[in-house]
């Protein structure tokens, strides 16, 4: 292959057999989130967002896209499959963009700043996505691109932090000063902590209620300190990345879905826009599942979940492909809780001379950007289990699925853990053999309260 240095995304493909091979040959393990690891340790931290409160620090991994100007809805509703028709000010919403086929590139969380004034915040996918076609669509917009700190040369526009937890309401009436306004869920307000402006946004974790803050960097220490003075009194704990990696499946929120760019003529342009080394080019890929063919991997907004946001009000780009399928059976998303015997047997497999099996990092096991792993049952492939992590609300392992909708809530299937032969051309990967572990579906976040 030729190893020339790549000038973007689609150059650097070329120099691999195809895109499975450039993810599946990417040294990248899954996301380093840049804050402590722990700040107590990361069991009682998952046990505070459901029995009292925490505050996870968001302000350096999420990429924020600002886009204004008077084309800006128009620029979202072509873009997103959710309806814009009643978003503006003071609003957010989760959305979801597909490419031209239908399949899902990512999601992201839409802030309405002003009628003519969105951010988009999330892991690039979405973001790079909606700043490609803010400049080379035919829209009046001014973009500006605050990256995540991996690739942040400067400083940060804004901090961000998550404060989440049965108590969490209270501790954050404590601090505001004023009258607390009502903030209803993904709607904005504004608080007054620490003699500052703090924009609120009404947010739910792990079926959990509570807010998330923000405002510019520079007042984020006072904020911050505010908040932590107060916190004892209302059992606060800070959370950090080990933690704070496992709040997603417990919620029920599959953060990186395969990014559907990697193929197709009509994604050509988007892939040369795209750098060499940017997030999409570097991410890896593992698990059991193995096909050559990169579309495989991709999802449709039902397999997430995300059905209820497909709206066929407004034109976007994958409706057509979507209204095809729409009616169509789907895979749906649900828990796996996986057998404690047979996690067990993959920790014994570490004790003992000869073959082991695919260790399973506490608390959370996803060892790639973009993990997939075989969901079995009877020797039949039935989907696709992703994201596998221990939280102690759980007492258990479980993992994120997308399985045939034909699957019941209670239904016992395998999950085929490890990669196929028993390796990786990824150093970071051990050998191991494969094995199955047994799993039950669940349709009811774990019976969690």
């Amino acid at each position: 292959m030729n190893m020339s240095k790549p000038t973007n995304l689609e150059t650097k493909l070329q120099q691999y057999a195809s895109p499975v091979d450039m993810l599946r040959h990417s040294t990248v393990g899954g996301i380093q989130f840049p804050i402590k690891s722990e700040y107590s340790n990361w069991r009682d931290e998952q046990e505070a967002w459901q029995h009292s409160v925490i505050l996870f620090d968001q302000s350096f991994h999420m990429k924020d896209v600002y886009v204004e100007g008077p084309d800006v809805k128009r620029l979202i509703s072509d873009v997103a499959v959710n309806s814009m028709a009643n978003f503006g000010a003071n609003k957010a919403k989760q959305i979801v963009a597909c490419n031209y086929d239908g399949r899902v590139i990512g999601d992201a969380i839409l802030f309405g700043l002003s009628d003519e004034k969105y951010s988009v915040v999330g892991r690039p996918s979405v973001p790079n996505w909606v700043e490609f076609n803010a400049r080379t669509g035919n829209y009046d917009v001014k973009v500006t691109v605050d990256e995540w700190a991996i690739y942040n040369k400067g400083q940060r526009l804004l901090y961000r932090y998550q404060i989440q937890g049965p108590n969490a309401l209270e501790l954050i009436k404590s601090v505001h000063e004023g009258p607390f306004p009502d903030i209803k869920f993904f709607h904005l307000g504004e608080l007054k902590i620490a003699g500052h402006k703090v924009r609120a946004l009404g947010h739910n974790m792990s079926r959990m209620g509570g807010l998330e803050l923000h405002g510019p960097l520079a007042e984020g220490k006072a904020v911050l300190d505010a908040i932590l003075a107060a916190g004892p009194k209302f059992g606060l704990v800070q959370g950090g990345s080990r933690s704070y990696a496992t709040v997603s499946p417990e919620s029920g929120w599959i953060p990186s879905p395969m990014p559907a760019i990697y193929a197709g003529e009509k994604m050509k342009p988007y892939r040369e826009w795209l750098p060499a080394e940017g997030f999409e080019a570097t991410a890896s890929l593992g698990g059991s599942f193995s096909s050559p063919n990169i579309e495989d991997y991709y999802q449709t907004p039902w397999d997430l979940g995300y059905g209820r946001h497909v709206k066929f009000d407004h034109d976007f780009i994958g409706r057509a492909a979507l209204e095809k399928i729409a009616d169509q059976p789907h895979r749906r998303k649900v828990w796996l809780r996986w057998n404690n015997d047979d996690v067990l047997k993959v920790y014994a497999s570490q004790l003992r001379p000869g073959d082991r099996y695919k260790y399973m990092e506490m608390p959370n096991a996803y060892y790639s950007l973009l993990p997939f792993d075989k969901v079995m049952v009877n020797g039949r492939m039935v989907g696709l289990s992703t994201y596998t992590i221990y939280t102690a609300n759980v007492r258990g392992w479980f993992s994120l699925a997308m399985v045939d909708d034909n699957l019941a809530d209670g239904a016992e299937v395998s999950v085929v853990w490890g990669e196929e032969n028993g390796g990786s051309p990824r150093p970071i990967v051990e050998r191991h053999v494969q094995t199955e572990i047994r799993a039950t579906v669940s349709d009811n976040r774990l019976n969690l309260p």
